[in-house]
């Protein structure tokens, strides 16, 4: 998340310059050849989080340049989603002359979608008693005017308060279809709605629709797969995050889908009892060997993929491989060259006026 004042006339000469540092990255296996995906420019990012300052009887948001550790202040976020900035303010407005709301509070975080829902994470270092929680519910409250639904949440140490819920329902429109999606509170979402949907469209553009199963790994709330299942037979799916778990198994009840499973595993245990090393109830409840998977998909932490789920992988005919981290997708790449080749790549500018991108490839195993 950017805490730069960005300069939107110099949205398209900053994506060249990134795309084409990339590329010569990419030159040492081999790839030019890239689709370029833009962002909008403003009000891209659906999530963000600020740190609160307190100044006497001022109270506003900031943020760290974390080379200098300068604070900037933040009255507005550019970056973020319109509602994203209203609702800044409109904390801010409510909180500044209520002492319990404000005191201590060190954090505010935001996660908003284009369905116009809101989750408001107020963070403290002290306990929410029930003083607090009764001037919280007065600001849930005044905050239902922002959105379609605002849920608010208190944290503190060991402690969680729930105004709504923990989550928001979000509408994901791909290849002309609208998809549900859950995004829960302090688990992982893809922070630029545009973007995924154009990422969640060219994978599925790439995957084609097939008589076989898919597997995939590290499948989080189900981003990629409600929209791919009907391209397969069946998705076997598998995530360690239980928040994720749920959210991608109420997806699929959401959507009406009914050809998913998800495991709640991680790609390591999974690679293991998959090649009958390690004996696991939950990959025999799935029975994972019965599904026919010959595409895999991937999307993977910063890491990448480890030595075994590597080789896990590289048995399937295809593997799509989505990447928040081009070092580690170059370092993949090669591991596997001696059995497969990429035959498609794409960058996605998911953090406009930042040198982070992600990038998207397709490998296919040598004839």
């Amino acid at each position: 998340m950017t805490y730069r004042s960005i300069e939107t006339l110099n949205y398209e000469a900053q994506l060249i310059e990134k795309s084409n540092k990339i590329r010569q990255s990419f030159s040492e296996v081999g790839i030019e050849d890239f689709r370029v995906f833009p962002s909008e420019p403003v009000n891209y990012r659906m999530r963000a989080e600020f740190r609160v300052w307190h100044e006497g009887d001022d109270l506003y948001y900031i943020m760290f340049n974390p080379e200098t550790r300068e604070k900037i202040r933040k009255d507005d976020f550019a970056p973020g989603s319109k509602l994203i900035n209203s609702l800044m303010q409109g904390v801010i407005d409510h909180v500044i002359d209520k002492p319990l709301l404000r005191h201590k509070l060190f954090q505010v975080d935001f996660l908003t979608t284009k369905s116009n829902q809101a989750i408001v994470s107020l963070l403290y270092h002290r306990p929410l008693e029930e003083e607090w929680q009764a001037e919280a519910k007065e600001l849930h409250g005044y905050l239902q005017s922002f959105a379609d639904v605002v849920h608010l949440i208190g944290r503190a140490r060991k402690q969680k308060v729930v105004f709504g819920s923990e989550s928001v329902i979000e509408n994901v429109q791909v290849n002309g279809q609208t998809y549900q999606s859950i995004q829960t509170e302090n688990s992982f979402t893809q922070p630029n709605s545009g973007i995924n949907e154009k990422m969640i469209e060219w994978v599925s553009e790439q995957a084609g629709q097939h008589n076989h199963d898919l597997l995939e790994l590290y499948c989080g709330n189900g981003n990629f797969t409600l929209p791919l299942a009907g391209q397969f037979n069946s998705v076997l799916a598998t995530e360690i995050s239980k928040g994720s778990v749920a959210a991608a198994r109420e997806g699929t009840q959401l959507n009406g889908i009914e050809n998913v499973t998800v495991v709640r595993m991680s790609a390591e245990e999974f690679s293991a009892a998959l090649s009958g090393e390690l004996e696991s109830k939950r990959a025999a409840d799935a029975d994972i060997h019965s599904f026919d998977c010959k595409t895999v998909l991937v999307d993977p932490p910063r890491a990448g993929l480890d030595k075994d789920t590597l080789k896990l992988v590289s048995q399937y005919q295809r593997i799509i491989y989505i990447s928040c981290n081009p070092s580690t997708l170059i370092d993949n790449i090669k591991a596997i060259s001696a059995t497969h080749k990429v035959t498609a790549a794409a960058m996605f500018d998911q953090f406009p006026y930042t040198d982070h991108i992600e990038t998207g490839v397709v490998l296919e195993k040598h004839n």
